[in-house]
């Protein structure tokens, strides 16, 4: 099984990627401060010495992993995409079919949305600070959709010929919802919501006939 990649690698710093154990623990402690500090300030008004004292590490300790505020922001949108893929795998496991599967992964992600919300603050500026990784977010995550979408025709639980407009018309639907119940309205139940977009995509939106 490969080694996970750092988020230094992820920002295209392979040669800043942390080798030791103290070392990963500082980098997780710089994203998760650089995550809080842009999530709060955004991005034209954070500092790289307030996201090091936010980690409680040393100003030098920031250049040893990034060479500047845009990077450690590359990385960070990386490192976030990255945190929810790992979020919402575990939930599909024991998935009964495609259709099931989808209703867990958008429940999975309603509850990192809100236990996250500077995820939507920081992936909306990174359109503008570097779009790059804004593509990038939406293109991998949108390729994981799909492919899960194919997996289902090819278990004839699902039609042929789905792909990719599907993909990102679920990923579109998930990502507002996220925004509705997860960062601007936190009572709704989530499974609630989950379960009813699942209907969605399983039976559409046509009053049956007959």
């Amino acid at each position: 099984m490969d080694e996970p990649r750092s988020a230094a690698e992820d920002a295209g710093n392979p040669e800043k990627a942390p080798r030791t154990e103290r070392g990963r623990r500082t980098l997780r402690k710089l994203l998760d401060a650089a995550a809080i500090e842009f999530g709060e300030r955004g991005f034209h008004d954070a500092s790289i010495s307030d996201i090091t004292r936010r980690a409680g590490t040393a100003l030098g300790s920031f250049y040893t992993y990034f060479d500047s505020k845009d990077a450690i922001f590359r990385a960070l949108v990386a490192d976030m995409s990255g945190r929810v893929r790992d979020h919402v795998a575990p939930a599909m496991e024991g998935a009964q079919g495609a259709i099931d599967a989808e209703g867990r992964a958008l429940a999975a992600f309603l509850h990192f949305a809100r236990e996250h919300q500077e995820i939507y603050r920081i992936i909306d500026e990174a359109e503008f600070v570097d779009p790059d990784s804004f593509r990038g977010h939406y293109a991998t995550t949108a390729e994981r959709i799909a492919a899960r979408l194919a997996a289902g025709a090819d278990a004839d639980e699902l039609r042929g010929g789905i792909g990719e407009v599907e993909a990102w018309a679920i990923m579109g639907m998930n990502v507002f919802l996220g925004l509705r119940y997860g960062v601007w309205d936190r009572r709704e139940d989530i499974a609630g919501v989950a379960g009813r977009a699942n209907a969605l995509i399983a039976d559409g939106i046509r009053k049956p006939r007959g």
